[in-house]
């Protein structure tokens, strides 16, 4: 049975007869070029027909800033219960300091990436816009992307910056840390370099890690192995795993590049369980920084990003936004730290 009528006419009864959802309605009467001409030409046309007038109280309510804003960490894979990747933790403390700088209240929320999380927070308006770390499948999340730009929502999020990055991007050079890295492990004599991520579309950032390492290595006149690039999450258990694939592969490395401080502490433990030594026989990196990384031993060489300027960059990219203004894709360079794994 199709909608009845409402006595009073609502965008809800324009929306049905237009075949499109509610929050298109009210971005085509508010003249949103997120709506096509034809959309909104045949919108226009039905609010007039049924006489329909702008409820201007409930429109002045809807845009009332908050003066918050959210931040929703997706569930990553960890040892412990949190599901939340320890690198987003040490982000936390920057978002929050820029956040009470600018006069904002920051509202801190768990998702799951599988949840209609995207369609909560435009229709809740507990906050004026929402910064996104973490994604897992990329390809799912971006669906997710896609709607939020769709509705208009003030959103930011930290991730892969490229020329086809979906919304508002503040993200690391992973190219450039990926060639970091390479060449590294290229000035330390290693040939044989295996990667350990997922090198595909699901996964951008490890993808363009992967992509770095092989230009430093064609750079040196070596010809990177797709063998020895093995799929994994970022978790340590997925990192052991890993390692003890290209272990049993029988295939010859020398040095690992691991796309995560966690893959790389799993693959620690896989060397020596083999009895391999870091970095005597097999030369270890890692990417990220976490905490752990020089509790580990050896210590482990990795790659930092720059948390201070990325949580500064966030909370500003996304106020601007908030406020109308430009606000452009940023990418921040990366800093290799030098430990034990690597010094020989």
């Amino acid at each position: 049975m199709g909608r009845q009528p409402s006595a009073k006419p609502t965008s809800f009864d324009i929306a049905y007869l237009a075949g499109v959802s509610q929050p298109t309605v009210s971005r085509a009467l508010r003249g949103s070029k997120s709506v096509s001409a034809a959309t909104r030409a045949n919108i226009e046309r039905i609010a007039r027909e049924l006489n329909y007038t702008v409820d201007k109280n409930a429109s002045s309510l809807r845009s009332q800033r908050t003066h918050t804003l959210a931040l929703l960490f997706f569930e990553d894979p960890t040892p412990d219960e949190s599901m939340i990747n320890p690198f987003f933790l040490s982000m936390l403390g920057s978002i929050t300091r820029q956040c009470a700088l600018k006069g904002y209240d920051l509202l801190i929320s768990f998702q799951q990436m599988h949840n209609d999380w995207h369609v909560a927070y435009q229709d809740s308006h507990r906050s004026d816009g929402i910064i996104l770390l973490g994604y897992g499948d990329y390809q799912l999340y971006r669906t997710k992307l896609e709607h939020l730009v769709e509705m208009d929502t003030k959103f930011v999020r930290w991730g892969s910056v490229s020329d086809d990055s979906i919304g508002l991007t503040v993200g690391s050079d992973n190219v450039g840390a990926g060639e970091l890295a390479g060449a590294h492990l290229v000035e330390i004599g290693r040939r044989h370099i295996a990667f350990l991520g997922d090198a595909s579309e699901h996964a951008p950032e490890f993808q363009d890690r992967y992509a770095g390492l092989c230009r430093a290595m064609r750079a040196a006149g070596i010809a990177p192995d797709p063998g020895l690039q093995a799929g994994a999450v970022s978790s340590e258990a997925s990192g052991y795993a890993a390692a003890k694939s290209l272990l049993a592969s029988g295939r010859r490395f020398d040095a690992i590049f691991a796309a995560s401080d966690l893959i790389a502490i799993g693959a620690m433990r896989a060397l020596a369980e083999a009895n391999l030594r870091c970095p005597q026989d097999v030369a270890l990196i890692g990417f990220d920084d976490i905490p752990a990384a020089s509790q580990t031993s050896p210590t482990l060489t990795t790659v930092m990003q720059d948390m201070k300027g990325a949580g500064e960059l966030l909370v500003d990219a996304l106020l601007r936004r908030i406020a109308g203004a430009d606000a452009e894709r940023t990418m921040l360079p990366a800093k290799l730290i030098k430990r034990q794994s690597t010094a020989v």
